[in-house]
Formats: C-alpha cells, structure tokens, sequence
C-alpha cells in the first residue's frame, strides 16, 4: 500500500514565488537555459542547470558545476528566499489552464514503494540523464524537482482538498504561458492523519511524468544506506517529493513525430504501403487532429491524410494496443527503417502543446513528413503500468508542467 507522509518544505518567500518557479530543467536546450537564466537573480533554473553559470565551453558534469547548485541554492537560503517550515505538513499544488484545473497534494513518497512496485512506472530511463540527477541531489543534499504522480480518483481526497483550499493560498500567480499556479498548507492535523491513512489504502500510485527524478531519487537513498548502515528507514532520504495528482483532472496532450527522411521511397510509395495497414484518405481542410483512438494524422509534401488503421493489424495487449505502438510496429520499422527512435537521429518528437502548425514548420525546415498522433489515456498508461510493462518513448505529454524551485525537500539525515 502507498506510503506517503508530510515534509517541512523548503519553499521560496511568499513575494518571491512568482519570480523563483521555473519549469522542468530538462524541457530546455543548454543555450535555452543559459538564455533563461541571463540577468535573472531569482530563476530556480540557475539552480536545475548550475552549468549556465559557468563559461560555454565548461564540462556541464564537472563536479564544480554541481557544487555550484549547492552554493547557490545554501545562499538563497540564508539570504532569506528560500525559507523551511518549521513543522511537517502537507501542500497543495493547484494549476489552472485554460480554464482547466488540476489539484495535487505535495508530499514524501516512500522510496520502498518505487523498489517494492507500489510506485508504478510505464517508461524506461537513461542511465546518462540519471546520473546527472544523482549527482545534483546527492550534492546538494536536497530534492529540487517533484515526481509527478497519479492516483485513481477517490471522493474523500477530493473533499478534504476541496476544503482546505477554501483558505486563502499563500501563494497564487500567473506564469508567462498563462498558467495560474496556486499554493496552500495543510496544518489540520485531522486532515493530514485521514489523507495518509486514504493513500495508505492504495494498492498503487503510478508515475506520470519524472521518471529520470523518482530513479535518481532512489539511486541517492540507497546509497546514502549505505553510508550510513544503521539507518532506521524514516530519515528523510528514504523519501522523495512529489506532487498526487487524481487520474481524472489530468490531460495527456498528444507527442507527435517528425522524419528526416522517406528512407529512399518516393511520396507515392510511401502511401501505397501505408494502405496495407491503414485505411488513407486525403484532408482538403487540413491540418487533421485524430479525432479518435486508432487514427493518425499524417503530413507529406503540404497535404494532410487521415490513416485509419485496420484491425487486423492491431493488437489487444496494453502495450500493443497503444498507437505510438502501432506506429512504431508497423510503419516505423518496417517502412522508414526506424527500429530504436531513441538512437536513430532521424525523427525527432514534438510536445502537442506544440500545436499541428508546428509540424508543418518543422516539415517546411528541418524535415520531410510528420505524424499527429491521438492522446494516450490515463487508462492506458495505468493498463500498461499494472501489467509491469513499459510503453514506447514518447508516449504521453503531460500539460501543465509542473514548477520547480515552489517545493524543496532536504534529504540531510
């Protein structure tokens, strides 16, 4: 069942939030965080990326580098940015997009329950972009970005999230892409007792989106075990942030791909395969959104086509019933020559938050042919999660993105 307890959390001066959130380090390019950052003295992205304060040219995984986040984030700290609570609670973290709201409890889940499959995942992680994560939170002693996680909606959550944020939020603004991000603390002993004995019901919680921090997280817990061997299990690094989130207010946007190249076919052939397993009309009112699960949208040459796949080429098991599955078993592989789309360099993937016109963009610069894909459901990733197995790459685009730098959790012993 779901461990999760309450954390004194480290959190930036009420005036100061606004000015410290940044998003997720990794959804920016090394000259786009440098970009960032330039003239801003609050930016938590300075700390996410301590290698945009170094020259260009710098080794970006030089320990400096991340001894750098350290002294920062200990000097914002003293200055009085950052300040901690000096008792434990939990949070709430409320985003709104367009006029879409969703509500999560920030608190500590256990690392055991990511080791024992309490914690479900549903991708696999990069031992490379893990080891930079481990070497920022084992060096800076603290965990400065949140694992986003799911659970199955339960009423009683709902309600006890719905009163407490009857209270005045200690902290509320609107980012620059129009999202609204709202804070509040839970100190009603009553209601961080019964939260924790609701998840403590779950069989499971599932991650959405951070599966490189929730790994580097518990790589950083078992080797602080190992430091310190008489560790009795409820130290603080045996736990890692994140923000609950139930199943039913989040939206799973699109990922779309992008092709370098036809791998050698002409345009007309390429359509002539696709008619083996999809079913290919022509869109004279382009661009074309799948409407429905089982469709792709697909750009060629300034034309959109609507590709219906055909049953008999599709499968029933949770992973391969998934399009980005279809896609990749029987278009990717097979006609463009595509087996790992991690490594091949030829297709890249863009966030639907993105838009369609942005696929033409890229088919206009840097490529030849572009899929829009339908959305991924929050049933699917559980179906796949519950079966202990791991969906395609890019399979889910999670919009909004959550802050970091609102919520920071010490891992000292």
């Amino acid at each position: 069942m779901a461990v999760i307890r309450p954390f004194r959390a480290l959190r930036p001066r009420v005036d100061l939030a606004e000015k410290v959130a940044a998003l997720p380090y990794d959804v920016y390019s090394r000259k786009e965080a440098r970009d960032k950052v330039s003239g801003d003295p609050y930016t938590f992205l300075k700390i996410d990326r301590p290698e945009t304060q170094f020259d260009v040219e710098c080794d970006m995984y030089d320990p400096a580098v991340y001894r750098k986040a350290d002294a920062l984030l200990q000097h914002m700290e003293k200055e009085g940015a950052f300040v901690q609570d000096e008792r434990a609670c939990y949070y709430i973290y409320e985003l709104v997009m367009c006029g879409r709201s969703q509500t999560g409890l920030v608190a500590c889940s256990a690392v055991d329950d990511y080791l024992n499959g309490v914690v479900k995942k549903h991708e696999n992680t990069r031992r490379e972009k893990e080891e930079d994560r481990v070497r920022h939170v084992d060096t800076c002693s603290a965990q400065t970005g949140p694992i986003f996680l799911a659970y199955r909606s339960q009423v009683e959550i709902r309600r006890i999230l719905s009163e407490e944020k009857k209270k005045a939020p200690i902290c509320s603004f609107t980012a620059e892409d129009g999202v609204r991000h709202s804070v509040w603390v839970i100190e009603d002993v009553v209601h961080m007792e019964t939260l924790t004995k609701l998840f403590g019901r779950m069989e499971h919680t599932y991650i959405a989106d951070g599966h490189h921090r929730a790994a580097s997280a518990v790589r950083v817990s078992l080797k602080r075990r190992e430091e310190y061997p008489s560790y009795t299990g409820k130290e603080e690094f045996n736990f890692f942030l994140s923000v609950l989130f139930p199943d039913d207010e989040l939206k799973v946007m699109d990922y779309n791909r992008v092709l370098k190249d036809l791998n050698g076919y002409t345009e007309e052939e390429i359509l002539a395969k696709f008619k083996k397993v999809c079913k290919v009309e022509t869109v004279y009112d382009g661009p074309y959104h799948p409407k429905a699960k089982g469709e792709m949208g697909f750009y060629l040459a300034g034309s959109w086509y609507r590709l219906q796949m055909k049953s008999e080429s599709c499968k029933s098991d949770p992973v391969g019933a998934l399009d980005v599955a279809f896609l990749q078993r029987e278009v990717l592989e097979p006609i463009f020559g595509i087996k790992d789309v991690k490594t091949d360099s030829r297709i890249d993937f863009v966030g639907g938050i993105r838009g369609l016109d942005e696929l033409e963009r890229r088919c206009e610069t840097d490529s030849v042919c572009a899929f829009a894909m339908y959305p991924t459901s929050m049933e699917e990733l559980f179906a796949v999660a519950d079966a202990d197995l791991l969906m395609p790459p890019k399979s889910t685009w999670f919009e909004p993105k959550l802050r970091s730098g609102l919520f920071i959790h010490k891992i000292e012993r």
